[in-house]
């Protein structure tokens, strides 16, 4: 029998979802390792994950987590940079790091027959890293062109300014790549004491995931990192966790970072709202898509669609173990600022009573979640990435395969009530990265104070 063409399929009820096993043991030294069978591909993939992200640069010295972290395959042993990166060259390495607010995650993925050099490889970096000073000057100097570059792309400069408009001086109140001053007084000095202060084997966690059994992955991980040991003079101290701090600051309600002539207006609107473990998190999620976290959203249709004022408008939350800020981001044209602006905080404002969702925002908010969840774990990568996240927020090891039916189950009380308690319009933080000039008047008559001024570096 042919198929009926005239009408789509019935969609039927999801799949259970169901995540790999994953084996957790303790090396003596304190290092977790966390193991994960994935024989689709034969690749595996070693996710090293360092309790010290940005939230552990200290005071003056914003960037040195980042900084230390790019020194990391800039030569270790007899190697140089070349070598390094002929070494993982040979073995068909893919290598990356990535500088978070809490934690610094070194991956490496190679085929599954090179595992064993492959994770060699990557505990010489991270154990014992050269460090010269040639290498530390260059690498410096590269972050400092990168830093002069942001501050040409609105989009950067929005976000540096929001983090420290909303953070003030709270450990998250910087991007990763620090700043220009904190920069140039650190010191190669600096990068060897945060290194052996942070990189310890009892403030990391090794995921290793891909074609080989957990006994042979497990095997693998005891041999070249069972010997690693903190140095005796770091024992004991560490940086202070950033999660562990209660952000104390009052944001003010508007910002502006005058950009003379600019034809548009780069919008950041927002506050600090939760953590990451809240047990509100899967409804935050479903408020979110209905506001602003997808396409259909109804921040975009009212900016995008209805109005013309921009391309583009979404809302998120930047998850981290501490206070985690929210924020709507937008690109409007300079006319349009203060409109702009205006329905935005009135979309925030409408979801927490005055206009809850529709039966059907609901039903499209949680299938953009929850439709075509499991392909977040189609590789041997994303599974290893997704294991430290939940070493890193300590979420329970049912978390992925609970996440498609708590999302089913949050109601539209529950998008609502979390929109009330998050969301609050009067104490929104509103920064405009724009021509201040043009747009003074019509933000003045938004009746949201006189606004703070800020430099483009900030």
């Amino acid at each position: 029998m042919g198929a009926d063409r005239s009408r789509l399929p019935d969609v039927g009820p999801d799949p259970p979802f169901t995540f790999p096993l994953v084996v957790r043991h303790t090396l003596p030294n304190g290092l977790r390792v966390q193991t994960v069978e994935h024989p689709d591909v034969p690749v595996v993939t070693f996710v090293m994950q360092i309790e010290g992200g940005a939230g552990a640069d200290p005071r003056g010295r914003e960037g040195l987590a980042a900084l230390t972290a790019d020194m990391v395959d800039e030569g270790t042993g007899g190697l140089s940079a070349i070598e390094v990166s002929e070494a993982l060259e040979r073995i068909g390495a893919v290598y990356d790091v990535d500088v978070g607010a809490d934690a610094t995650v070194f991956t490496l993925t190679t085929l599954s027959r090179f595992a064993a050099r492959g994770a060699a490889l990557l505990a010489d970096m991270l154990v014992r890293p050269t460090l010269s000073e040639a290498d530390f000057d260059r690498v410096r100097q590269l972050r400092l062109d990168r830093l002069r570059q942001l501050k040409d792309l609105p989009p950067a400069v929005a976000e540096r300014a929001f983090l420290r408009l909303v953070y003030g001086d709270h450990p998250y109140g910087h991007l990763p790549i620090g700043s220009d001053s904190a920069l140039r007084a650190a010191s190669l000095s600096d990068v060897a004491a945060f290194h052996g202060a942070t990189f310890r084997p009892d403030r990391a966690t090794l995921v290793a995931a891909g074609a080989l059994l957990h006994e042979e992955l497990f095997r693998i991980a005891e041999a070249e990192f069972g010997s690693w040991a903190a140095i005796a003079a770091a024992l004991g101290a560490g940086p202070p966790a950033a999660a562990d701090l209660v952000p104390e600051h009052a944001a003010p309600r508007l910002a502006i970072v005058p950009r003379e002539a600019a034809a548009q207006s780069e919008l950041r609107i927002g506050q600090l709202a939760t953590r990451r473990n809240t047990p509100d998190y899967h409804a935050l999620l479903v408020m979110n898509a209905v506001l602003g976290g997808q396409f259909v959203s109804r921040i975009n249709l009212k900016l995008r669609e209805e109005k013309g004022y921009t391309y583009g408008a979404r809302t998120g939350f930047d998850w981290r173990r501490g206070v985690t800020p929210f924020s709507q981001q937008a690109s409007v044209h300079t006319a349009a600022t203060a409109e702009a602006v205006r329905e935005a905080l009135q979309e925030l404002g409408a979801i927490r009573e005055v206009r809850p969702p529709s039966n059907g925002e609901m039903a499209l908010a949680k299938a953009s979640l929850t439709r075509g969840y499991p392909r977040n774990f189609e590789t041997a990568q994303q599974v290893a990435r997704s294991v430290a996240q939940l070493a890193l927020y300590d979420l329970p090891a049912t978390y992925f395969e609970e996440f498609v039916p708590r999302v089913s189950a949050v109601e539209t009380a529950d998008v609502t009530r979390v929109a009330a308690r998050y969301l609050d319009p009067a104490r929104v933080t509103t920064l405009v990265v724009g021509d201040h000039g043009t747009i003074a008047d019509s933000m003045d008559a938004l009746g949201l104070g006189e606004p703070q001024l800020l430099p483009a570096d900030v």
